[in-house]
């Protein structure tokens, strides 16, 4: 692991690392905020997971997350969103290839060499954050922004012993069910729709996965509400399955780091609270 850079915010660090995947066959860039804290303690972790075209930097230098990490002590780890480099697929469209992972493990040719974000966020990046920082991974949240948010309620649904908290900004709820979706899991997946459900929010609750309760705000003035978000669609299915959803269309807001740079602080004391009992 390579440390890129180290700035002190709020009295922790902030710190930008690269390190090389064994999973993903490249490079991999990601940020971590450690609160000032203790010898020996160990603090827990919130993972945050960006949407379309966004890096690891998008919520570092955007989040306004520090003050809330530093002030109940929870440690920030930042991804990147796809596998980068030469010799890594892409394409033109801001909506697939790099910068647009949507954390699966891709199965079609030519990304499922390189596009295994599911494995590198459920099992690679974790053995490094516990082996190299202060971090409890015992106590574990996760949220992310958008196609993160997607990210952060699958990885969750999937992995509920491992995550004591879920939450989300702008989700995409049911990618099987909307254009972002459905031309990200058709190109990493293929056309069987069996295959997509793993990935999938609302299928996946519908299969039976399970969390305690789930926090989302969405802006009601997000551009991409109606078409790609349905926050209807998560919240018929948590009715259904009995999930407690505090779901928030928040007045006026859109999709950008303007809205979540203002609730991310809240969001970090949501998690704190749980991840800290």
């Amino acid at each position: 692991m390579e440390q890129l850079s180290s700035n002190k915010s709020h009295g922790g660090m902030q710190g930008v690392y690269r390190h090389a995947s064994a999973v993903t066959g490249t490079d991999m860039t990601f940020s971590v905020f450690v609160p000032d804290h203790a010898p020996g303690a160990k603090l827990p972790v919130l993972w945050f997971l960006s949407g379309l075209t966004c890096t690891h930097a998008n919520v570092t230098e955007k989040g306004e997350y520090r003050a809330a990490c530093a002030e109940h002590g929870v440690i920030l780890v930042a991804p990147d969103t796809s596998p980068r480099g030469e010799g890594v697929p892409n394409d033109e469209a801001y909506d697939f290839g790099q910068g647009a992972g949507f954390y699966v493990d891709a199965t079609e040719a030519p990304w499922a060499t390189h596009f295994r974000m599911r494995s590198y966020i459920e099992q690679e990046l974790p053995a490094l954050i516990g082996a190299e920082f202060s971090a409890d991974m015992d106590r574990q949240g996760i949220t992310g922004h958008s196609m993160g948010g997607h990210g952060a309620l699958t990885i969750g649904l999937r992995n509920p012993g491992r995550f004591r908290s879920v939450s989300a900004f702008s989700p995409i709820v049911a990618p099987s069910q909307v254009p972002w979706g459905q031309k990200a899991l058709a190109g990493y997946l293929g056309e069987d729709r069996a295959a997509w459900r793993p990935y999938d929010a609302v299928a996946l609750i519908e299969d039976g996965a399970r969390v305690p309760e789930l926090l989302v705000d969405t802006g009601s003035a997000d551009q991409f509400l109606d078409v790609q978000l349905k926050p209807e669609l998560l919240e018929a299915a948590c009715r259904n399955a009995g999930i407690a959803l505090t779901q928030r269309l928040q007045p006026g807001y859109d999709h950008s780091y303007y809205f979540v740079s203002t609730f991310l602080g809240d969001h970090v004391a949501w998690h704190a609270e749980r991840l800290n009992k």
